[in-house]
């Protein structure tokens, strides 16, 4: 194998890396979607899922951004988060006004929802910027 063959392979498994956070949080995600779907009603079950997606959504891509601009330019990591901070507010206060407003959802099923999985996400990925941030001290 040539070098520049094993730097490709490198580089593929590195992009790979930024997905397996991704992949657990949406089998988790989705899991207990389904967990809970089983228990309920099917219009609270969609509900349910709504306020699951945009969350799972918004940590997936924060995550596949912070892990790759951390890789290439740490340096710039903090102005990149803050800047995706806003655009996330922007985001959300969009996603809440869409599912409420125009798909009509019922508030508390979203809302809970919403508010369970936005935490759970948000802890999780702040425990993979953990460790993420820790390989790199040692």
């Amino acid at each position: 194998m040539s070098g520049a063959n094993a730097s490709a392979i490198a580089r593929s498994l590195k992009k790979g890396a930024a997905i397996k956070p991704v992949a657990s949080m949406a089998a988790a995600s989705g899991l207990s979607w389904v967990i809970a779907a089983l228990v309920v009603d099917e219009r609270t079950g969609i509900e349910i899922l709504f306020g699951m997606l945009g969350p799972l959504a918004a940590t997936s891509a924060t995550w596949v951004l912070a892990e790759r601009i951390y890789r290439q330019r740490a340096e710039v990591l903090t102005t990149v988060m803050a800047t995706a901070f806003v655009a996330k507010i922007v985001f959300f206060g969009a996603y809440i006004a869409v599912v409420l407003l125009v798909l009509r959802f019922r508030p508390v099923p979203f809302v809970v929802s919403f508010t369970s999985y936005f935490i759970g996400l948000y802890l999780i990925e702040a425990l993979y910027l953990r460790r993420l941030f820790s390989k790199r001290s040692h």
